[in-house]
């Protein structure tokens, strides 16, 4: 039986090496039942790697992992059945039709025609219905991922975990999905999320960890994340196009595009007043200025480089 005190997910001293590249250098962290999680770096930070550790897919080198309490390796068994995974890569079996893969599915954890009422709810919420019959073969890219999202939920696992959901695909996907997963996770689920749309990151997740190079370089609450750098933006459109600016504020500028420049200011460091003042003193005129706060987009690169 499931632990009631345990974490939907307990991540301990996991390290991984492939050759002399080590995916994964002593992870070490926790996610609490109920979480909507987020797992976030760039590419080859080890994410995909923890992924699969957690789904018995591949066995870590040192350290272990549980689920909800139970050892993905000591017990597998009880540990997949507890989790649902979306993959990154379109994996289906072209030769069953969409309602009849699913129930396939659900038989693969134990479940049977008690599901069956759900799995048509989740063809219905996924906007699958009328694609139920339908070969798996001759569905479009988005209509595959919805599949393959309605599978890693066919036999209602509590937790979940979402690796790149919405790669590639449309607008209306992402909010079918979005809004489907919002409403579970208000039901009790776990959500874990690694996605490159930061800014799906930022809306959705209370919690992140920022992977690079098979270490965590952050892991805290969102709104603690965005608020731990001390700079703003300056956005700048210049009168007369982008022109030479003092060397002052030449090392302030994070980005430059179509005439509109982008100042990064330390708080504290370099206030606004002076930032104005040296345009002035330049004789650059400026035509339009606006201000943002860091998103997440910001502080990932911050921690990543």
């Amino acid at each position: 039986m499931t632990n009631p005190l345990s974490n939907a997910i307990d991540i301990v001293g996991v390290r991984k090496t492939y050759g002399s590249l080590q995916a994964l250098k002593g992870v070490e962290f926790s996610i609490p039942r109920g979480e909507f999680f987020g797992l976030l770096g760039p590419n080859g930070a080890g994410k995909s790697t923890l992924i699969s550790i957690i789904a018995g897919l591949v066995q870590a080198d040192a350290g272990h992992i549980a689920v909800l309490g139970h050892d993905t390796v000591g017990d597998f068994r009880a540990a997949r059945r507890l989790l649902g995974v979306v993959p990154q890569e379109l994996v289906f079996d072209p030769f069953f039709k969409v309602r009849d893969m699913l129930r396939i599915q659900a038989g693969y954890y134990g479940s049977g025609k008690e599901v069956w009422p759900w799995i048509d709810e989740m063809l219905e919420r996924l906007d699958l219905a009328d694609k139920a019959n339908v070969s798996l073969r001759a569905l479009s890219g988005g209509m595959k991922r919805r599949v393959l999202i309605a599978q890693a939920l066919v036999h209602k696992p509590p937790v979940v975990i979402l690796d790149e959901p919405t790669a590639g695909v449309d607008v209306e996907l992402r909010r079918t999905l979005w809004s489907f997963m919002s409403e579970l996770h208000r039901q009790g689920q776990t959500v874990v999320l690694t996605t490159h749309y930061l800014e799906e990151a930022q809306e959705m997740c209370s919690r992140i960890a920022i992977l690079d190079h098979g270490e965590v370089k952050a892991l805290e609450s969102t709104r603690s994340l965005l608020k731990r750098h001390p700079f703003r933006f300056l956005r700048l459109k210049l009168a007369n196009g982008v022109t030479t600016l003092p060397p002052a504020l030449q090392a302030l500028v994070a980005s430059e595009s179509e005439g509109t420049l982008e100042l990064k200011l330390e708080t504290g460091k370099h206030p606004i007043a002076g930032v104005f003042d040296a345009l002035r003193d330049a004789g650059i005129a400026i035509e339009d200025v606006q201000t943002r706060d860091p998103d997440l987009e910001d502080i990932f690169v911050e921690l990543t480089k």
